[in-house]
């Protein structure tokens, strides 16, 4: 009695806390890992994209896969389908996040979400006016919004590395931020990198969105339920000329975010159950069985059809999407030499990368604080800032996405990736040098 007392106490009064925060600590766990992944995939790219078998590597990703019945076939190359496919399932599960993050996370309130949602703001701003000074009028305009995303895998997972050097709050921020990043991404393609819109099309596609929407009024919670018509709109959306990722993040917001039970209840519940099972003799399996069943279906009430999805694709995109991803996109033929990074294209990435990412973050976030908008989170300090922002310059898996829809023209597009390339890498190696400087001077000091 006194054991299972004790064991409650210590559980039941942390159990909101986890729950708020036991999302990130797994989602920060897992991106620490997958950028691992993601580093070793384009490595592999880049390395099979220059050797002698580079032929296979190209035939690869434009082998056509053809997918349908006779009134609908959808027949597209093997990298199309894991752009327009595969990438619509990370999208869904940024929109799962964006959706947590406003109802419970760091987005929940004006007062909190002031500091991220200004320091993504002014890291998109800067990149993207580096990147429109050096390619105004050229044939690389169109690629302003390349620069402007952040890649939350890889800088979470140099955060990671870094370990206690750095404080909780700058790992929640960048989060954060990278969440509002997301969210001007979308934006971004969705108004400045969409072709032709076709009306019957988009109009099936809000026919399916209204499906969602009603099977989230009527209390739909099983997941399976929301696969037909979120596959309808995903198809809907591919043929109308919006980009089919933007699918993902829609059929997310459509995901039902309460729980059934709360968790008083559940803890009520449970303690009540495990009371019960306390006093069951040696013999009566079947009791202490229907107990765990029990305390399970409870749990399952407990927890949110958003929670258990976001949950359940996390490894899955960390450690299977991403990297394909990577390994059909990270491949350039380094045919110009390095000469090739002084062209407009690149060079503008590269800076934009580097110092307008930096500097947009920093400035932008140092004058909210100064005039009373926001405050510096607890134990972080202005110099930590400033290797966020540099973090905040590794762009890789967005950038390549933007970059392949807003350059049709091989040469450009090749530009594009290796300026992604070396200024993701540049401003990650920087970043990283400068927080451990700083987690080793506040030691010392310490």
């Amino acid at each position: 009695m006194k054991t299972g007392t004790h064991l409650l106490n210590v559980s039941t009064p942390s159990a909101p806390l986890q729950v708020l925060i036991g999302p990130f600590q797994r989602f920060a766990r897992l991106e620490a890992a997958g950028g691992l992944l993601l580093l070793a995939c384009t490595a592999l790219a880049l390395i099979w994209a220059n050797s002698s078998w580079a032929g296979s590597y190209f035939g690869l990703w434009q082998t056509k896969l053809t997918v349908g019945v006779p009134a609908l076939t959808i027949s597209k190359p093997l990298l199309l389908w894991i752009n327009d496919g595969l990438m619509a399932l990370f999208f869904f599960l940024v929109g799962l996040e964006i959706k947590r993050e406003v109802l419970v996370g760091e987005l929940a309130s004006v007062r909190k979400a002031t500091f991220p949602v200004v320091g993504a703001i002014g890291g998109v701003v800067g990149p993207a006016a580096i990147f429109w000074m050096l390619n105004k009028g050229g044939p690389g305009a169109a690629g302003w919004a390349i620069p402007t995303a952040t890649d939350i895998a890889f800088a979470l997972g140099i955060l990671a590395m870094l370990g206690s050097r750095v404080p909780t709050g700058l790992k929640v921020v960048l989060a954060a931020l990278a969440i509002v990043d997301d969210i001007a991404a979308i934006l971004m393609i969705a108004f400045f990198y969409t072709a032709e819109i076709y009306l019957v099309s988009l109009a099936v596609a809000g026919g399916a969105l209204l499906w969602l929407i009603a099977l989230n009024l009527v209390g739909a919670r099983h997941p399976l339920w929301y696969v037909l018509p979120g596959v309808v709109l995903w198809v809907a959306m591919l043929k109308s000329g919006v980009h089919a990722t933007i699918a993902g993040v829609v059929v997310a917001m459509t995901i039902p975010a309460r729980r059934r039970i709360d968790l008083a209840a559940y803890v009520g519940h449970c303690e009540g159950i495990l009371q019960k099972m306390r006093g069951v003799k040696e013999g009566a399996a079947h009791v202490g069985e229907a107990g765990i069943q029990s305390i399970e279906d409870a749990s399952d009430k407990a927890q949110s059809p958003l929670h258990q999805l976001e949950h359940a694709l996390l490894p899955w995109v960390t450690f299977f999407i991403m990297p394909v991803f990577a390994l059909a996109n990270a491949g350039v033929v380094f045919a110009g030499g390095f000469g090739a990074l002084l062209e407009p294209v690149s060079a503008g990435i590269i800076l934009g990368l580097i110092f307008g990412k930096a500097i947009g973050i920093f400035s932008a976030t140092w004058l909210a604080v100064k005039l009373g908008l926001a405050s510096l989170p607890d134990r972080v300090r202005w110099g930590q800032m400033l290797g966020l922002g540099l973090l905040g310059g590794i762009g890789f898996t967005m950038s390549l996405f933007i970059g392949g829809l807003a350059y049709e023209s091989a040469a450009l597009l090749d530009s594009a990736k290796m300026g992604v390339l070396c200024g993701s890498a540049i401003a990650g190696v920087s970043g990283f040098v400068l927080l451990r400087w700083l987690g080793s001077r506040n030691e010392v000091a310490t």
